[in-house]
C-alpha cells in the first residue's frame, strides 16, 4: 500500500537538506516538497488557502493567523534565525546618525508591518535604544500576508511609484528595515551589527527566531502522533548538519552557515528545537508583537504549538 503523501513547503538549507534529497524520510509518509522561490509567498498561501499539509511560516506572521483564526497550528522546529541589528538601514549621507532621531520621522518596512524581521528591528530599536514606537510612521512596501490584521494609525502604505530605496536616498524615509540595496551610501544605522548581535547572544541567549513550521489542523486531527514523527525527522535533519559543520564536512558555506558555526564555536546549539530551550525568545517576541499592535490577546506559549509536542526538545 503506498504511502500518503503530504505537500509541504521548505527552504533547502543545512538543517533541511537531509530531509530534501531523501537521506531523511518520514515514517509512514512521503513528503512532496514543493518549490516556492519566493518564500514569503508560500507563506501568504498558506494562510489565505491552507494549500500546504505542513509549511515553513514566519513566526509573527503566525501568531497573527492564529489570533485570526487560521486553522492550521506550529510545531516547535525553528528553522531559521537571525540577528536583526544590520536590518535598521539609513542613508549615511542624511542627517540621521542614531536611533533615537528616528523620533518623528518617516521609517520604510519592506512589504507588512508584521513582518517578524521588522518586529525584532523595531523591538531592537526600543529595547536597547529607548525608542519611542509610537512616534514614528511606519511606511510600508506591501500588504499583511493576513489580509484581516489593521495595522495601527502610525502605519501607512508608501506611493507605488517609489520604492523604499529610492525613498531613502531621497531623504522621504529616514531609515528601512529590511530592504535589499546595493547603494554603498545605505548603511546599518547600528555600527557593526553583527558583532552586537553576538553580543546580545552572548550576554543573554538571544537568538532571534524567524521561522517555524506549522502543520494543517485536519492533518493533525486525521493523523494522531504525526506532529511528532515531523519534529523528530526534523531534529535528525538538524542534527545531521550540525555533525558536517563541526566535522568540516559542509561544503559551500552559507553565511547562515557561517553564523551557526560562529555559535558553535561558543559551544551552543545555534538552532535549539523545542519549547523549552526557546520560551525566552518566544516570549519576548510576543511581547514586542503586543506593545506593536499586532496582537490584542496575549496567549501562553505552550497553546501555540500542537500539544503532543510540548515536552520534546533536540
Amino acid at each position: 500500500m503506498k504511502s500518503p503523501t503530504l505537500k509541504i513547503v521548505v527552504r533547502t538549507q543545512g538543517n533541511t537538506s537531509a530531509l530534501k534529497n531523501g537521506e531523511i524520510q518520514l515514517p509512514g509518509f512521503l513528503f512532496d516538497f514543493i518549490e516556492i522561490p519566493v518564500l514569503p509567498k508560500a507563506f501568504r498561501r498558506m494562510v489565505r488557502t491552507l494549500e500546504f499539509d505542513v509549511c515553513e511560516m514566519a513566526l509573527t506572521t503566525y501568531l497573527c493567523a492564529r489570533e485570526h483564526g487560521v486553522k492550521f497550528t506550529a510545531i516547535p522546529i525553528f528553522l531559521k534565525r537571525a540577528f536583526h541589528h544590520g536590518a535598521i538601514l539609513h542613508n549615511s549621507k542624511g542627517p540621521i546618525k542614531k536611533p533615537k532621531q528616528l523620533e518623528g520621522t518617516h521609517v520604510g518596512v519592506n512589504r507588512g508591518y508584521t513582518v517578524t524581521a521588522g518586529v525584532w528591528a523595531r523591538g531592537i530599536l526600543a529595547e536597547e535604544y529607548n525608542v519611542d514606537l509610537e512616534k514614528i510612521t511606519w511606511v510600508l512596501s506591501g500588504d499583511e500576508h493576513v489580509a484581516e490584521y489593521k495595522g495601527p494609525s502610525n502605519v501607512i502604505t508608501g506611493c507605488s511609484n517609489q520604492t523604499l530605496e529610492d525613498a531613502l536616498l531621497c531623504g522621504d524615509l529616514s531609515a528601512a528595515i529590511n530592504i535589499q540595496t546595493n547603494d554603498p551610501s545605505i548603511k546599518p544605522l547600528i555600527p557593526d551589527p553583527q558583532n552586537t548581535g553576538l553580543s546580545a547572544f552572548d550576554d543573554r541567549g538571544h537568538y532571534p527566531i524567524n521561522h517555524l513550521l506549522v502543520i494543517r489542523d485536519e492533518v493533525l486531527e486525521k493523523n494522531p502522533g504525526i506532529a511528532i514523527k515531523i519534529f523528530n525527522v526534523f531534529a535528525e535533519a538538524k542534527s545531521l548538519y550540525l555533525d558536517q559543520l563541526k566535522n568540516k564536512e559542509a561544503q559551500n558555506l552559507t553565511s547562515t552557515d557561517e553564523l551557526d558555526l560562529q555559535i558553535l564555536k561558543r559551544k551552543k546549539d545555534p538552532l535549539p528545537y523545542g519549547i523549552k530551550p526557546n520560551r525566552d525568545v518566544l516570549e519576548n517576541l510576543m511581547a514586542h508583537a503586543q506593545s506593536q499592535k499586532i496582537l490584542k490577546q496575549n496567549v501562553e506559549v505552550d497553546k501555540l504549538f500542537a500539544q503532543e509536542t510540548i515536552g520534546l526538545t533536540a
